[in-house]
């Protein structure tokens, strides 16, 4: 498994990237104010880092339970990683959306279900070229 370190690294570089690339993004797409959009950005970033730090830490002792491999992680396990992730994430961040953004619950719904394919489709990525650039430790009775 990952040291917490190694987890750290993860989750703070997942999120700076993510941070600089969809901030501007999603505040052209919603014209909103850039700083507004920040300020929910990093509020978003700072509970997705937390909340990343235990999926994943919860994901890893699932597939240790089930005695699987943690450094095979074959695409359709990517997959359902990501989207489990983010569905989570997802039921909980409507509600501040929604609020920050003074929008109905419907509309923070559909502005929050594109900031999640946009990380849905980044978390695929990052997490495949993570693992190649970090790779996870093999155990040696591997």
């Amino acid at each position: 498994m990952r040291t917490t370190a190694d987890r750290i690294r993860h989750t703070l570089l997942f999120e700076i990237i993510g941070l600089c690339t969809c901030t501007p993004l999603a505040s052209w797409m919603l014209d909103k104010d850039l700083s507004r959009i920040g300020i929910m950005s990093i509020t978003i970033s700072v509970t997705a880092m937390v909340f990343n730090y235990l999926y994943n830490l919860v994901f890893d002792k699932i597939l240790v339970a089930l005695n699987k491999p943690v450094h095979v992680r074959p695409a359709w396990m990517r997959g359902l990683h990501a989207v489990l992730f983010e569905l989570s994430l997802l039921t909980m961040t409507v509600p501040f959306v929604a609020w920050w953004l003074d929008m109905t619950l419907w509309n923070a719904l559909i502005a929050d279900i594109g900031f999640a394919l946009f990380f849905l489709v980044y978390a695929f990525a990052y997490n495949w070229v993570y693992d190649i650039v970090f790779p996870m430790p093999v155990p040696e009775n591997v």
